[in-house]
C-alpha cells in the first residue's frame, strides 16, 4: 500500500514544502494539496517548489475542477512540471465544490468532467485534443504522463470514473461504504471494457494516532461536514431513501444546516457540530498505531492501493513520523 500526504497550502508556502520533505523521509509516496484558488496559495506554484526539494514524491491536487483554469492551462501545468522533474504529478480531479462555491458557481457537471479527464490527459501526453471546438496539441511534450484520478461519491460519479479514470480518489475510509464504491468502480470498469484492476484505489481522510479519541475526534470532526456537502447533493439528486446511494452514507447529514467554506477542511469548523462521533470514527483513523494499522489492512483487503492522510489538525509532525516510524512498515507486510 502507498501513502500519501494532503495538506492546505495555508501560506507560507515554506511550510508546506517542510511538511512535504518530511513525508517523504517517512515513507509517502504522495503529497497532495487541495486546489481552491480563493482559500488558499495556488498550488501548482509550490508543487514546483515541492518536486525541486524532493526526489521521488509525486504530487498532485486533492482535487482540481474543470471550471476554474480552461483545459489546456491544465495540462499544460501539468505537462511543464513532468518535463522539469519527470513524470511526477498525477491529476486529481472532481466536480468542483469548494473551488466553484466560493466563487459564486456551481460545480461543473458530470458530463464536463468527463471530457475533461480525456481532454487533459491527452495533451498532457502529446496527444491532439479538442478544447471548445478548436483541436489542439502541446508540440513540446515529450514522454509525458499524467495518471489521471477521479473523485466520486454518487452512483453516476462512480460509473463515469470506471470508464474514463486512471484512478479513484474516495474520501472517506469506512470500510463498509469503500467496499460499495470500489465495487461500483471496477464494474463500470469492467462494462465499459477495461481492467477493473487498472483503476488506481485511493482512499483519503483524517489520521490522528494518539490515545486521547475524543480530543482526536475534535481535531477531525471538519471531515464529516465536509463529506456532508457532498452528501448532501445526493441526496437532494436522488432522494433521502432511494436506495441508490446506501443510508450508511446519508443518514448522518439530517441535522445539518448549512456550511461556512471559511472553515472548510479546517479543525472547529463550526458548520459541524451535526456530525456525531460515530462517523467521525468511521471516516476518519483515529487511535494508537495498533488501531490505523488495522483498519488499514481491513482497506488494502478491499483493494485499496493508497491511502492519503489528511493532515489539518494540531499533530502534523507527529502523525508523519508516527505513520513512518510504525505504520507505514507494517502496511509493508
Amino acid at each position: 500500500m502507498d501513502f500519501g500526504l494532503v495538506l492546505q497550502t495555508d501560506p507560507p508556502a515554506s511550510r508546506v514544502i517542510s511538511l512535504m520533505k518530511r513525508a517523504e523521509r517517512n515513507g509517502f509516496t504522495h503529497g497532495w494539496t487541495f486546489d481552491s484558488a480563493v482559500l488558499w496559495q495556488e498550488p501548482f506554484v509550490i508543487y514546483s517548489q515541492i518536486l525541486a526539494n524532493t526526489t521521488t514524491l509525486k504530487v498532485g491536487p486533492m482535487v482540481t475542477n474543470p471550471g476554474t483554469r480552461t483545459w489546456e492551462v491544465t495540462a499544460s501545468t501539468f505537462a511543464t512540471l513532468n518535463d522539469m522533474f519527470g513524470n511526477r504529478t498525477v491529476c486529481g480531479i472532481g466536480r468542483g465544490d469548494s473551488a466553484m462555491r466560493v466563487a459564486g458557481r456551481r460545480p461543473n457537471t458530470l458530463a464536463r468532467l468527463g471530457d475533461a479527464i480525456e481532454v487533459i490527459r491527452d495533451l498532457a501526453e502529446g496527444r491532439e485534443a479538442e478544447v471548445d471546438g478548436q483541436r489542439m496539441r502541446l508540440p513540446w511534450v515529450r514522454d509525458g504522463r499524467l495518471p489521471v484520478w477521479m473523485a466520486a461519491y454518487g452512483p453516476k460519479a462512480l460509473a463515469l470514473t470506471g470508464r474514463k479514470a486512471d484512478g479513484f480518489i474516495l474520501q472517506l475510509a469506512d470500510p463498509f461504504l469503500t467496499e460499495w464504491m470500489v465495487k461500483a468502480v471496477r464494474n463500470a470498469a469492467a462494462e465499459a471494457g477495461r481492467d477493473p484492476g487498472s483503476v488506481t484505489i485511493c482512499v483519503a481522510a483524517p489520521a490522528y494516532v494518539g490515545d486521547d479519541l475524543a480530543h482526536a475526534r475534535e481535531q477531525c470532526r471538519w471531515f464529516g461536514g465536509m463529506v456532508g456537502n457532498h452528501v448532501a447533493d445526493l441526496v437532494s439528486r436522488y432522494g433521502e431513501h432511494s436506495g441508490v446511494v446506501p443510508e450508511a452514507l446519508t443518514e448522518y447529514i439530517k441535522g445539518r444546516e448549512g456550511y461556512d467554506y471559511s472553515h472548510h477542511g479546517r479543525a472547529g469548523n463550526p458548520s459541524t457540530d451535526f456530525v456525531p462521533d460515530e462517523i467521525v470514527d468511521r471516516f476518519c483513523l483515529l487511535g494508537p498505531p495498533e488501531a490505523h494499522i488495522e483498519k488499514l489492512r481491513a482497506l488494502r483487503d478491499l483493494g485499496v492501493d493508497q491511502f492519503a492522510v489528511y493532515d489539518m489538525h494540531d499533530a502534523q509532525e507527529t502523525t508523519i513520523d508516527a505513520y513512518g516510524a510504525e505504520i507505514i512498515p507494517a502496511l509493508g507486510d
